[in-house]
């Protein structure tokens, strides 16, 4: 049988040579007079395409020196020595790892000595110059307020596409403003991106975080550590965040002006209460769905007597009368408050806030789905707090007329009142209110105000509303004809007009309000179904003069005759939406041969009667549109609509 020599197993990879430095050296084991078969294994290709240098009985590969090499603690000595933005975001471009490795160098870190020793080492690195996947470390940068500004969202947001970021900004100006929203869901961003950024930008005026799970207090630890300069922090749905790293922040980032809190589980009082001691520049506060955070919270941020804090937003909390009771006391710059979804706020706390008399500076105030806003709580806000302009009260269910007319009594200053979902709001309580104490009321608004609705009876006006300059009415579909001559009768003076989604609307009930008003200005009816074109003739005979916006979407009954009325009496039109009408090509062609028309938006959208016959009459008004909605027009084809894109190149054209 043949013998098998030197058969070492499938494991064994041979470099391609033989064991012996030449074959001559294999007669030596062999007899003169034999004839042996000799298996050779086939050798496996080496995996190293290093020259071999034969020399002795070993091989031997010399292999070129590579950068790569060296550890990290040799690279970042070299980056460190890098002083231009150029020189770092030509390295970064090179590998991942070296731009996570500048990412993490910080700016006080960079070497300003030196330079001689340290450039001949930095010129010999052989850096490939690649376009990056993203624009972080372009030579294109958007600028805002004088400083740099970037926002990820979804997939983008990762932590390499941060070390970009920080990499490629510093120098340029700084960033300034960053907005993360989301995170990719694979290789999302962690604490190690926002590290990155805080050791590259250290001019870091803005951050907001929004649904990052995987960044907690480790990252707002280096945020604080590096970035003093901090003003705004927005923290949205962020889980892994707590109270250490809101400390964290109070206690560096003195300059904060501004906080935003929402859905964070893992951040309460201590947190706030850090905030309260060292942060005696903060302005706006904004606390949502937050159940750690309570009254002790709440309260320190206004009990100190070095509070600047002008606007408060405190959204679905499990506060109580005791946190109103200490804005009441200590809110003396407070000009603007939200308080919305406080279940365990009573209508003593509301009370209490408002009979305080320490809100000196509040303008404007939103109270929504507070079932301690009562009649008696509205009529103590509207006498203690004597500068307010602007109240909108949402969903409080136990708000009557009564306390209306009450609050309108006092409210001396009052300018702005909006009401929605308050359904135990009348008509009554609408035309007392108005007709009796508000002296300097401007705009009122309804929204989904199912109390409101005609009655039989005719009610005495005991004077006009002569202040009030815009009405607008939505979706209160008890809201009909008695109840808009009413409204129409007792303000003469008005000049914006919203009627939306009114059904019971008819002609004969606008005609009374058309008649008593002296110039209308903004005039909106969409959804108003049951209007015809009788209405429009009348409101452009009366202040065609004058009426500059016109909105008839979805009156279905407004056809080409209102166009013809509008052709030849609006004078000041800008813009007119009768989407969803039963406009034609023909009530088209008359409005694009007005002299006079000079609209800068129309909006044809849903309009199924215009086709391709409007090209020419579109053009015509081109002139001087600066935005045209063509959506869901079916009768113009594509080829019309390429047509009107290239001729109106100025209009930014919808479809």
């Amino acid at each position: 049988m043949p013998a098998l020599v030197n058969y070492g197993g499938d494991d064994e990879c041979y470099p391609g040579v033989s064991f012996y430095p030449s074959p001559m050296d294999l007669d030596g084991l062999l007899p003169s007079s034999s004839h042996v078969d000799l298996y050779f294994r086939p050798s496996k290709r080496a995996r190293i395409g290093a020259p071999v240098v034969f020399g002795g009985r070993a091989s031997e590969q010399v292999c070129k020196p590579s950068i790569e090499a060296l550890p990290d603690e040799c690279l970042f000595e070299i980056f460190r020595h890098l002083h231009s933005t150029k020189e770092r975001s030509s390295c970064a471009g090179v590998s991942k790892r070296w731009l996570m490795l500048l990412s993490t160098i910080r700016k006080a870190e960079i070497c300003k000595s030196n330079r001689a020793s340290i450039n001949p080492l930095v010129e010999r690195l052989n850096v490939v110059q690649k376009k990056p996947e993203s624009d972080e470390i372009s030579d294109h940068e958007d600028e805002s307020n004088g400083f740099l500004t970037r926002c990820l969202e979804g997939k983008k947001a990762t932590d390499v596409r941060l070390a970009a970021i920080a990499v490629g900004t510093s120098g340029r100006g700084g960033l300034g403003k960053l907005s993360i929203r989301g995170s990719n869901s694979t290789r999302g961003v962690t604490n190690l991106g926002i590290s990155a950024i805080a050791h590259g930008c250290p001019s870091l005026r803005m951050l907001s975080l929004w649904n990052v799970p995987s960044v907690g207090d480790e990252g707002l630890f280096e945020i604080a550590k590096e970035c003093h300069l901090l003003e705004k922090l927005d923290l949205c749905h962020c889980p892994s965040i707590s109270d250490k790293g809101l400390i964290a922040i109070a206690e560096r980032c003195t300059n904060l002006t501004s906080l935003i809190i929402e859905s964070c589980p893992n951040i309460g009082n201590e947190g706030l209460q850090a905030i309260g001691k060292s942060c005696s520049k903060l302005q706006t506060i904004s606390i949502r769905d937050c159940p750690r955070v309570g009254d002790q919270g709440v309260s320190s941020l206004f009990a100190s007597s070095t509070c600047a804090i002008t606007k408060v937003k405190i959204q679905a909390m499990n506060i109580t009368d005791f946190s109103l009771a200490v804005i009441g006391h200590y809110g003396r710059a407070i000009t603007h408050l939200t308080l919305s979804g406080l279940q365990n706020v009573s209508e003593k706390g509301f009370w209490v806030m408002g009979s305080a008399k320490g809100l000196k500076k509040l303008t404007s105030v939103t109270i929504a789905s507070c079932r301690g806003m009562t009649d008696v709580s509205l009529e103590a806000m509207g006498k203690g707090i004597a500068n307010l302009k602007q109240m909108c009260i949402q969903k409080c269910c136990f708000v009557s007329d009564n306390g209306l007319i009450a609050f309108a009594r006092t409210a001396g200053s009052l300018e702005t009142l909006q009401l929605e979902e308050c359904n135990r709001i009348t008509l009554l309580g609408i035309g007392g209110a108005l007709s009796n104490h508000i002296r300097n009321l401007k705009s009122l608004t309804l929204v989904k105000c199912m109390g409101i609705k005609d009655i039989a009876q005719e009610v005495t006006l005991p004077s006009l509303c002569t202040s009030l300059r815009s009405l607008s009415i939505q979706n209160c579909p008890g809201f009909g004809s008695a109840s808009l001559s009413m409204v129409g009768t007792l303000c003469p003076q008005l000049q914006h007009v919203k009627l939306i989604g009114l059904y019971s609307i008819t002609d004969a009930s606008m005609l009374p309000l058309l008649e008593t008003c002296e110039g209308l200005v903004k005039v909106n009816l969409s959804g108003c179904v049951n209007l015809t074109d009788e209405t429009i003739s009348t409101l452009v005979r009366l202040h065609g003069g004058t009426i500059e916006v016109l909105n008839l979407d979805r009156c279905r009954k407004i056809t080409d005759a209102s166009l013809v009325a509008i052709a030849d009496a609006c004078l000041s039109l800008n813009e007119l939406d009768v989407s969803k009408c039963a406009i034609t090509d023909a009530g088209l062609a008359v409005l694009s041969s007005s002299e006079q028309i000079n609209l800068q938006v129309l909006s044809l959208s849903g309009c199924s009667e215009v086709s391709n016959k409007s090209l020419p009459f579109l053009e015509r008004l081109g002139k001087s549109l600066v935005g045209l909605n063509l959506k869901n027009c079916h009768s113009i084809s594509s080829g019309t609509v390429g047509m009107i894109i290239e001729d109106l190149w100025r209009c930014d054209i919808l479809v």
